[in-house]
């Protein structure tokens, strides 16, 4: 297992039961690939340097997480589909 963090902007209208939904939702796919969620911090919203989306604001949140290498790909593939992020990135911690 390897540590990761996990950097994702969430679309700026949505209220914070639906944010804190999102959260949870990444919480799972990580548990779900036998990973394990070390750290949530949520930055909350900020403006964008560029437009994403039409949107000039986003709703920040990293996740320190501790996941198999194989299963990255799979978490990627998963905040490709969920059409409220609006960003993600994926960093190996060192």
């Amino acid at each position: 297992m390897r540590d990761y963090e996990i950097v994702f902007i969430i679309h700026p209208d949505l209220d914070e039961t639906s944010f804190q939904e999102i959260i949870e939702r990444v919480q799972g796919w990580i548990t779900g690939a036998n990973g394990t969620v070390n750290r949530v911090d949520v930055w909350g919203k900020k403006q964008l340097a560029y437009r994403i989306r039409k949107q000039r604001e986003g709703q920040y949140a990293l996740i320190e997480a501790q996941i198999p290498p194989a299963s990255v790909m799979e978490l990627e593939r998963n905040f490709r589909i969920t059409e409220s992020v609006l960003r993600f990135l994926i960093t190996v911690k060192k």
